[in-house]
Protein backbone atom coordinates (compact mmCIF):
# COMPACT_ATOMS: atom_id res chain seq x y z
CA UNK A 1 0.00 0.00 0.00
CA UNK A 2 2.83 2.38 0.89
CA UNK A 3 4.57 1.72 -2.44
CA UNK A 4 1.38 2.60 -4.28
CA UNK A 5 1.13 5.88 -2.41
CA UNK A 6 4.75 6.72 -3.21
CA UNK A 7 4.14 6.05 -6.90
CA UNK A 8 1.08 8.30 -6.91
CA UNK A 9 2.85 11.54 -8.00
CA UNK A 10 4.59 9.67 -10.81
CA UNK A 11 1.30 8.19 -12.03
CA UNK A 12 -0.36 11.61 -11.95
CA UNK A 13 2.59 13.09 -13.87
CA UNK A 14 2.42 10.35 -16.50
CA UNK A 15 -1.33 10.79 -16.88
CA UNK A 16 -1.14 14.57 -17.28
CA UNK A 17 1.90 14.87 -19.52
CA UNK A 18 2.01 11.54 -21.37
CA UNK A 19 -1.31 9.69 -21.54
CA UNK A 20 -3.62 12.68 -22.01
CA UNK A 21 -1.45 14.25 -24.77
CA UNK A 22 -1.33 10.86 -26.53
CA UNK A 23 -5.11 10.61 -26.39
CA UNK A 24 -5.41 14.13 -27.85
CA UNK A 25 -3.00 13.28 -30.68
CA UNK A 26 -4.95 10.08 -31.38
CA UNK A 27 -8.25 12.02 -31.40
CA UNK A 28 -7.03 14.63 -33.88
CA UNK A 29 -5.41 11.99 -36.10
CA UNK A 30 -8.68 10.06 -36.42
CA UNK A 31 -11.12 12.94 -36.81
CA UNK A 32 -12.05 15.38 -39.55
CA UNK A 33 -10.97 18.99 -39.11
CA UNK A 34 -14.30 20.40 -40.31
CA UNK A 35 -16.91 18.18 -38.67
CA UNK A 36 -14.94 16.34 -35.98
CA UNK A 37 -16.28 13.00 -37.20
CA UNK A 38 -14.27 9.79 -37.31
CA UNK A 39 -12.15 9.39 -40.45
CA UNK A 40 -9.05 7.60 -41.72
CA UNK A 41 -8.35 10.18 -44.42
CA UNK A 42 -5.55 11.77 -42.38
CA UNK A 43 -3.73 8.47 -42.15
CA UNK A 44 -4.42 7.72 -45.81
CA UNK A 45 -2.81 11.04 -46.79
CA UNK A 46 0.49 10.01 -45.24
CA UNK A 47 1.59 8.20 -48.40
CA UNK A 48 2.14 11.63 -50.00
CA UNK A 49 4.88 12.26 -47.44
CA UNK A 50 6.51 8.84 -47.65
CA UNK A 51 9.70 10.20 -49.36
CA UNK A 52 10.14 12.67 -46.50
CA UNK A 53 9.73 9.85 -43.97
CA UNK A 54 12.39 7.86 -45.81
CA UNK A 55 14.74 10.85 -45.92
CA UNK A 56 14.28 11.42 -42.19
CA UNK A 57 14.99 7.77 -41.37
CA UNK A 58 17.99 7.67 -43.71
CA UNK A 59 19.65 10.79 -42.30
CA UNK A 60 18.96 9.57 -38.77
CA UNK A 61 20.58 6.20 -39.56
CA UNK A 62 23.60 7.88 -41.15
CA UNK A 63 23.98 10.18 -38.16
CA UNK A 64 23.71 7.24 -35.76
CA UNK A 65 26.40 5.29 -37.60
CA UNK A 66 28.76 8.28 -37.67
CA UNK A 67 28.17 8.87 -33.97
CA UNK A 68 28.98 5.20 -33.34
CA UNK A 69 32.22 5.38 -35.32
CA UNK A 70 33.28 8.56 -33.53
CA UNK A 71 31.87 7.77 -30.11
CA UNK A 72 33.14 4.22 -29.59
CA UNK A 73 36.88 5.11 -29.59
CA UNK A 74 36.18 8.07 -27.32
CA UNK A 75 34.17 5.96 -24.87
CA UNK A 76 36.81 3.23 -24.91
CA UNK A 77 39.61 5.74 -24.29
CA UNK A 78 37.74 7.30 -21.36
CA UNK A 79 37.08 3.87 -19.86
CA UNK A 80 40.80 3.01 -20.07
CA UNK A 81 41.94 6.21 -18.33
CA UNK A 82 42.64 6.60 -14.62
CA UNK A 83 39.56 7.29 -12.45
CA UNK A 84 40.51 10.93 -11.86
CA UNK A 85 41.08 11.50 -15.57
CA UNK A 86 37.87 9.65 -16.44
CA UNK A 87 35.83 12.22 -14.55
CA UNK A 88 37.60 15.06 -16.35
CA UNK A 89 37.15 13.50 -19.82
CA UNK A 90 33.53 12.66 -19.10
CA UNK A 91 32.96 16.27 -18.06
CA UNK A 92 34.41 17.43 -21.40
CA UNK A 93 31.92 15.18 -23.23
CA UNK A 94 29.03 16.60 -21.20
CA UNK A 95 30.19 20.22 -21.37
CA UNK A 96 28.60 21.10 -24.76
CA UNK A 97 25.24 19.91 -23.43
CA UNK A 98 25.33 22.73 -20.88
CA UNK A 99 24.89 25.15 -23.79
CA UNK A 100 21.48 25.66 -25.36
CA UNK A 101 20.66 23.31 -28.23
CA UNK A 102 19.56 26.31 -30.30
CA UNK A 103 22.80 28.20 -29.70
CA UNK A 104 24.91 25.18 -30.63
CA UNK A 105 23.03 24.84 -33.92
CA UNK A 106 23.24 28.57 -34.67
CA UNK A 107 26.98 28.42 -34.02
CA UNK A 108 27.32 25.95 -36.90
CA UNK A 109 25.28 28.29 -39.09
CA UNK A 110 27.79 31.07 -38.48
CA UNK A 111 30.60 28.67 -39.33
CA UNK A 112 29.12 27.10 -42.47
CA UNK A 113 27.12 29.86 -44.16
CA UNK A 114 28.32 31.36 -47.43
CA UNK A 115 29.70 34.41 -45.62
CA UNK A 116 30.65 32.44 -42.52
CA UNK A 117 33.97 31.96 -40.80
CA UNK A 118 35.12 28.93 -42.81
CA UNK A 119 34.29 30.38 -46.23
CA UNK A 120 35.84 33.72 -45.29
CA UNK A 121 39.07 31.88 -44.47
CA UNK A 122 38.86 30.06 -47.80
CA UNK A 123 38.39 33.38 -49.61
CA UNK A 124 41.37 34.82 -47.74
CA UNK A 125 43.46 32.00 -49.22
CA UNK A 126 42.32 32.97 -52.70
CA UNK A 127 40.11 29.91 -53.16
CA UNK A 128 36.50 29.58 -54.21
CA UNK A 129 34.02 29.25 -51.28
CA UNK A 130 32.42 25.87 -50.71
CA UNK A 131 28.69 25.02 -50.43
CA UNK A 132 28.87 24.00 -46.79
CA UNK A 133 25.28 24.72 -45.80
CA UNK A 134 21.72 24.04 -47.04
CA UNK A 135 22.45 20.40 -47.88
CA UNK A 136 22.12 16.95 -46.34
CA UNK A 137 25.75 16.92 -45.24
CA UNK A 138 25.23 20.00 -43.08
CA UNK A 139 22.12 18.45 -41.52
CA UNK A 140 24.02 15.26 -40.68
CA UNK A 141 26.87 17.34 -39.25
CA UNK A 142 24.45 19.18 -36.99
CA UNK A 143 22.87 15.92 -35.82
CA UNK A 144 26.23 14.31 -35.11
CA UNK A 145 27.50 17.32 -33.18
CA UNK A 146 24.37 17.64 -31.05
CA UNK A 147 23.72 13.95 -30.39
CA UNK A 148 27.25 12.51 -30.13
CA UNK A 149 27.27 12.68 -26.29
CA UNK A 150 24.18 10.46 -26.26
CA UNK A 151 26.25 7.78 -27.99
CA UNK A 152 29.33 8.16 -25.79
CA UNK A 153 27.51 7.98 -22.45
CA UNK A 154 25.94 4.49 -22.74
CA UNK A 155 29.04 3.11 -24.47
CA UNK A 156 31.28 4.36 -21.68
CA UNK A 157 28.96 2.90 -19.04
CA UNK A 158 28.93 -0.55 -20.64
CA UNK A 159 32.65 -0.66 -21.45
CA UNK A 160 33.43 0.28 -17.85
CA UNK A 161 31.53 -2.79 -16.64
CA UNK A 162 33.48 -5.27 -18.79
CA UNK A 163 35.42 -7.61 -16.54
CA UNK A 164 39.12 -7.04 -17.11
CA UNK A 165 39.76 -10.68 -16.27
CA UNK A 166 38.07 -11.68 -19.54
CA UNK A 167 40.47 -9.49 -21.49
CA UNK A 168 43.45 -10.88 -19.58
CA UNK A 169 42.24 -14.45 -20.17
CA UNK A 170 42.00 -13.80 -23.91
CA UNK A 171 45.53 -12.35 -23.91
CA UNK A 172 46.84 -15.37 -21.97
CA UNK A 173 45.31 -17.63 -24.62
CA UNK A 174 47.36 -15.90 -27.32
CA UNK A 175 44.95 -13.28 -28.70
CA UNK A 176 46.52 -10.06 -29.93
CA UNK A 177 44.94 -6.66 -29.40
CA UNK A 178 42.74 -6.83 -32.50
CA UNK A 179 41.35 -10.27 -31.68
CA UNK A 180 40.76 -9.32 -28.04
CA UNK A 181 38.70 -6.38 -29.24
CA UNK A 182 36.73 -8.42 -31.81
CA UNK A 183 36.19 -11.49 -29.60
CA UNK A 184 35.73 -9.93 -26.16
CA UNK A 185 35.35 -6.15 -25.95
CA UNK A 186 33.08 -5.58 -28.94
CA UNK A 187 30.57 -8.41 -28.23
CA UNK A 188 30.28 -7.41 -24.56
CA UNK A 189 29.72 -3.77 -25.49
CA UNK A 190 26.82 -4.51 -27.86
CA UNK A 191 24.19 -3.45 -25.28
CA UNK A 192 25.86 -0.04 -25.10
CA UNK A 193 26.00 0.16 -28.89
CA UNK A 194 22.29 -0.60 -29.15
CA UNK A 195 21.41 1.90 -26.41
CA UNK A 196 23.57 4.57 -28.03
CA UNK A 197 22.05 4.04 -31.47
CA UNK A 198 18.57 4.27 -29.96
CA UNK A 199 19.39 7.46 -28.04
CA UNK A 200 20.75 9.10 -31.21
CA UNK A 201 18.24 7.75 -33.72
CA UNK A 202 15.09 8.75 -31.80
CA UNK A 203 15.80 12.51 -31.57
CA UNK A 204 17.49 12.59 -34.98
CA UNK A 205 14.54 11.11 -36.88
CA UNK A 206 12.13 13.62 -35.34
CA UNK A 207 14.31 16.74 -35.35
CA UNK A 208 13.25 19.89 -37.17
CA UNK A 209 15.37 22.82 -35.95
CA UNK A 210 18.65 21.41 -37.27
CA UNK A 211 17.21 20.83 -40.74
CA UNK A 212 15.64 24.29 -40.77
CA UNK A 213 18.87 26.09 -39.96
CA UNK A 214 21.45 23.90 -41.72
CA UNK A 215 19.34 22.35 -44.47
CA UNK A 216 17.58 23.64 -47.55
CA UNK A 217 14.27 23.11 -49.37
CA UNK A 218 15.39 19.65 -50.50
CA UNK A 219 16.39 18.49 -47.02
CA UNK A 220 13.09 19.00 -45.18
CA UNK A 221 12.49 16.28 -42.59
CA UNK A 222 9.25 14.94 -41.21
CA UNK A 223 9.66 17.11 -38.12
CA UNK A 224 9.60 20.19 -40.37
CA UNK A 225 6.42 19.00 -42.08
CA UNK A 226 4.71 18.30 -38.75
CA UNK A 227 5.62 21.77 -37.49
CA UNK A 228 4.30 23.37 -40.68
CA UNK A 229 0.97 21.58 -40.26
CA UNK A 230 0.49 23.18 -36.86
CA UNK A 231 1.78 26.63 -37.89
CA UNK A 232 1.82 27.58 -41.58
CA UNK A 233 -0.77 25.24 -43.10
CA UNK A 234 -2.67 24.85 -39.82
CA UNK A 235 -3.96 21.36 -40.37
CA UNK A 236 -3.56 19.89 -36.88
CA UNK A 237 -5.40 16.72 -37.85
CA UNK A 238 -2.89 15.82 -40.55
CA UNK A 239 -0.04 16.92 -38.29
CA UNK A 240 -1.37 14.67 -35.53
CA UNK A 241 -1.57 11.75 -37.97
CA UNK A 242 2.07 12.31 -38.94
CA UNK A 243 3.05 12.52 -35.29
CA UNK A 244 1.16 9.30 -34.56
CA UNK A 245 2.88 7.46 -37.40
CA UNK A 246 6.29 8.79 -36.37
CA UNK A 247 5.59 7.75 -32.78
CA UNK A 248 4.72 4.22 -33.88
CA UNK A 249 7.88 4.11 -36.02
CA UNK A 250 10.07 5.22 -33.12
CA UNK A 251 8.43 2.78 -30.69
CA UNK A 252 8.93 -0.06 -33.18
CA UNK A 253 12.63 0.81 -33.51
CA UNK A 254 13.00 0.97 -29.72
CA UNK A 255 11.26 -2.39 -29.34
CA UNK A 256 13.61 -4.00 -31.86
CA UNK A 257 16.65 -2.44 -30.20
CA UNK A 258 15.54 -3.56 -26.74
CA UNK A 259 14.99 -7.09 -28.00
CA UNK A 260 18.57 -7.30 -29.23
CA UNK A 261 19.85 -5.67 -26.04
CA UNK A 262 18.02 -8.18 -23.89
CA UNK A 263 19.41 -11.12 -25.86
CA UNK A 264 22.97 -9.77 -25.64
CA UNK A 265 22.68 -9.21 -21.90
CA UNK A 266 21.44 -12.77 -21.35
CA UNK A 267 24.32 -14.15 -23.42
CA UNK A 268 26.85 -12.04 -21.50
CA UNK A 269 25.61 -13.34 -18.15
CA UNK A 270 25.74 -17.03 -19.16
Amino acid sequence: MRNRLLSGPYLVWMALFTLIPLVIVLYYALTDSATGSFTLSNLAALHNYFPIFLRSVWLAVVSSMICLLLGYPVAWRIAQARPSRQRFLYMLVMLPMCISFLLRTLAWVSLLEDTGIINNLIRALGLRPLPLIRNSGAVVLGMVYNYLPYMIMPLYTVIMKIDRRLVEAAQDLGCDGRRVFLKVTLPLSVPGIVSGITMVFVPAVSTFYISQKLGGPGTALIGDVIESQFKAAYNPNLGAAMSLFLMVLVLACIAVMNKFTGEDERVATV
